[in-house]
């Protein structure tokens, strides 16, 4: 499969009783591939994977892969803090017809990075379907080094990563390995889109996408249309929401962004308090900002 564009990073839409919301799941399925994103990214963080079951997180995906019928692909996470965790998890993902699956490296115990090679290589060996390295060490405390990476490049399905370290310079390491392989980086902090773009990477996943999908698609279309200025000018404006995000707990606030555009995705699970319409004047005003109503 082809791995490019801006891929969602897709919030888990709950009813008031934080469960799945199907027919809200539904509308934002369709809301984000009208707007033109190139794939869909769901059981990553700020679709709350930390606080679904595993029978959840496979149901949820079946949801969306009969919804969304081909249209893009869809990309599931399936990481997990044991490997046999994570390998049932990527079985049943890939049961229900996910295109890939994305692995997050196992968190709260800081394995070693030849841990981590063996983690992944026994995940990739339990399935066919490509799978894309998630690093994230802010909350998960563990790198993966580019020389990591380097151990799995020829795994043949480990196709790429999604980095959201925010360190370009690991970023960079990621991308120089690909040239000469088949592998992609994807960028997963949604202020250095532009930069990743400029140095090599195919996309991004971003959860600012959930809210405003149609001006992070426009950062991609500008610099692949050679509008540099226009695409700086997008990326310097993405600060708008990012602030915005910044008011209450992840994934909080790009939810009730959401509703706010007129989608009812409800709130986050507990432990994340609900926020109610108490930032919606902040909320509407930086809607404004990026001229939607």
């Amino acid at each position: 499969m082809e791995i490019k564009g801006i891929i969602p990073a897709m919030v888990t839409p709950m009813d008031e009783n934080q469960k799945v919301d199907v027919e809200a799941t539904h509308r934002h399925i369709d809301f984000l591939i009208s707007k033109g994103v190139h794939g869909l990214f769901i059981l990553g963080t700020n679709g709350e994977f930390h606080v679904l079951n595993k029978q959840e997180k496979i149901d949820f995906a079946k949801i969306v892969v009969d919804y969304t019928q081909g249209r893009v692909p869809v990309y599931a996470g399936a990481g997990a803090c044991g490997t046999q965790d994570a390998i049932e998890l990527a079985q049943g993902l890939e049961s229900v017809g996910v295109d890939a699956l994305s692995v997050i490296t196992p968190y709260l115990i800081k394995v070693s990075q030849n841990e981590l090679v063996d983690h992944y290589k026994m995940v990739a060996n339990a399935v066919k379907i490509p799978i894309i390295l998630y690093n994230i060490p802010a909350n998960t405390g563990i790198n993966i080094d580019p020389e990591t990476v380097a151990q799995l490049i020829d795994v043949p399905n480990i196709l790429g990563i999604k980095d959201s370290s925010g360190n370009m310079e690991n970023t960079q390491g990621y991308i120089d390995l690909g040239k000469d392989h088949d592998f992609s980086v994807l960028v997963g902090s949604d202020s250095k889109i532009l930069e990743g773009l400029k140095r090599g990477a195919v996309g991004s996943v971003a959860s600012t996408a959930n809210a405003i999908p149609e001006h992070i698609v426009g950062i991609y279309d500008a610099f692949h249309a050679n509008e540099i200025e226009k695409a700086e000018q997008m990326q310097k404006d993405v600060d708008y929401i990012r602030a915005v995000g910044k008011l209450a707990t992840v994934p909080s606030m790009i939810k009730r962004c959401v509703t706010v555009r007129g989608n009812n995705v409800g709130e986050a699970r507990f432990p994340v308090s609900a926020v109610g319409s108490k930032f919606d004047q902040e909320i509407k005003e930086m809607f404004a900002e990026y001229g939607i109503q």
